[in-house]
């Protein structure tokens, strides 16, 4: 079955990005999935985990409420 992966076999473009901006906040996983919760998107530790590994799809509404909580702008988020 063909999947949607970028050049180097992952599911996204920004979980490593995720990952360097939430430990450069000194945020846990657990801590960036409460500051997606209290603006309404449903993830959990977990799910942060799956999108810094790029096992995850991230959507673009997920996207848009990562840039807001990490404080950053999408293309940064992208690596842009």
């Amino acid at each position: 079955m063909f999947k949607n992966k970028n050049g180097n076999d992952k599911n996204n473009l920004c979980g490593e990005k995720v990952r360097a901006l939430r430990t450069a906040a000194g945020k846990s996983q657990r801590m960036l999935a409460e500051s997606l919760q209290l603006i309404g998107i449903d993830v959990d530790k977990n799910a942060i985990q799956r999108i810094e590994c790029g096992k995850r799809f991230v959507t673009d509404i997920e996207l848009k409420a990562l840039s807001k909580v990490l404080n950053v702008t999408l293309n940064e988020l992208l690596g842009e």
